[in-house]
C-alpha cells in the first residue's frame, strides 16, 4: 500500500502539465500490488489517435524456503477507434507481444524451477484522460503464451502443469491509473 501512495503522490507532483497537452503517461495497476507484483506501463502517443505502450512487471515473494521471483515486458500498439478517436482518449484495440521469466526456488534444497513463455494477443480497451492529468484505462482481450520449463535439482519438470496464463490460451485483462503529462 506505501508503494501505491507512493506512486500516486509522484504522479500528483507531476500536476503542472494539462492532460491534453500531453503525449507521455506513466501508469500503475493497483490491483498487482495485491499480489505482491509491482505492474508499471509507459504510454507515448505516436499520431493524433495511436499510442505505443511499454509495461513492466516484477513479482517475489518468501513464504518459509520457498521464494517466487518474476518478471515480465509487454510492448504494445494502440488504435483509438472510437469515442474521441484520439490517443489516450477513447476506446482502443491494440495487438501486443510479451515475455515472461518465473522462478520457484526451494533456498532449503536448492531446487530451482523455471518458467519462460513468449507470446501475444488483442486488446479491447476504454482510456479516459482529465484536464486534470488523471487517467484510467481498462482493457480486456485473449492472449496465448508459448511456454517451457527448466528444472534444476531434485526437481521434475513434468510435475508442473503451466497451462493457463504461461502456456497456452488466457486472457488478458486489467485496470490502470495513472498521469498524463
Amino acid at each position: 500500500m506505501k508503494k501505491l501512495v507512493l506512486a500516486m503522490s509522484f504522479l500528483a507532483a507531476l500536476g503542472s502539465a494539462k492532460a491534453q497537452e500531453g503525449k507521455n503517461a506513466v501508469k500503475i495497476n493497483p490491483l498487482s500490488l495485491f499480489l505482491a507484483t509491482g505492474n508499471v506501463s509507459y504510454e507515448r502517443q505516436t499520431t493524433n489517435n495511436q499510442s505505443f505502450q511499454l509495461g513492466l512487471f516484477y513479482s517475489g515473494v518468501k513464504l518459509s524456503s520457498l521464494k517466487y521471483s518474476g518478471f515480465g515486458i509487454t510492448p504494445e500498439y494502440r488504435f483509438y477507434i472510437a469515442g474521441r478517436k484520439e490517443a489516450m482518449n477513447g476506446v482502443y484495440l491494440a495487438p501486443f507481444a510479451r515475455y515472461q521469466n518465473f522462478k520457484i526456488e526451494d533456498t532449503d534444497t536448492k531446487d530451482k524451477v523455471t518458467f519462460t513463455s513468449v507470446g501475444g494477443g488483442a486488446l479491447f480497451g476504454w482510456e479516459k484522460s482529465w484536464e486534470s492529468g488523471f487517467m484510467l484505462d481498462l482493457f480486456l482481450g485473449p492472449a496465448y503464451n508459448s511456454g517451457t520449463i527448466k528444472a534444476e535439482g531434485t526437481a521434475d519438470e513434468d510435475e508442473f502443469d503451466i497451462s493457463g496464463g504461461i502456456d497456452g490460451f488466457g486472457l488478458r485483462t486489467g485496470i490502470t491509473i495513472g498521469f498524463r503529462f
